[in-house]
């Protein structure tokens, strides 16, 4: 009797989205997320391609900030999209790496208060390392004038790699 009632249950949960592993990244990965994440695609890592990343929930932004002249449109995966999509703890905080080794640290909860997002496009176009890209933690500095802080803009991590959750 037991049996019959928790198996479908045990079933259910075991092939439910919410414990599934992420999809593999087919195309060149843009971005590695590490730590305490749930959710992974390569080992105990969760890798994301164009594709993988484009596929999590969109925002735009048109905001100000002091490394481009004038307002810019932002475009990408809003950053709380992400940490479902790797089942990171909104309670926690993460180290995010740029290309050039920079290093910064940033509270999840920041991802949810603000909207933030890992932009990939730049006024319709995706960003060039050159430019700043691939991916742009972008803040919504214009709807949030408290943000216009050097604290925030050091969170505003240009050519993003890594971000890991701890």
């Amino acid at each position: 009797m037991l049996r019959s009632v928790f198996l479908p249950l045990i079933t259910c949960l075991l092939i439910s989205p919410a414990f599934a592993d992420l999809p593999k990244a087919e195309g060149e990965v843009l971005l590695t997320v590490t730590g305490k994440i749930t959710h992974t695609n390569q080992q105990d890592t969760a890798v994301f391609d164009l594709s993988l990343l484009e596929s999590l929930e969109q925002q735009e932004i048109i905001t100000h900030n002091p490394w481009f002249s004038g307002s810019n449109r932002y475009y990408g995966p809003l950053g709380r999209s992400l940490v479902k999509a790797v089942g990171a703890d909104f309670n926690s905080n993460m180290r995010v790496t740029s290309l050039n080794g920079f290093i910064t640290e940033i509270p999840v909860s920041d991802f949810v208060k603000y909207d933030v997002i890992l932009a990939l496009k730049k006024n319709g176009k995706y960003q060039r390392i050159r430019d700043r890209g691939p991916i742009f933690t972008i803040y919504p500095f214009d709807q949030h004038p408290k943000l216009n802080t050097e604290k925030h803009y050091n969170r505003s991590v240009w050519q993003v790699e890594k971000i890991e959750f701890y």
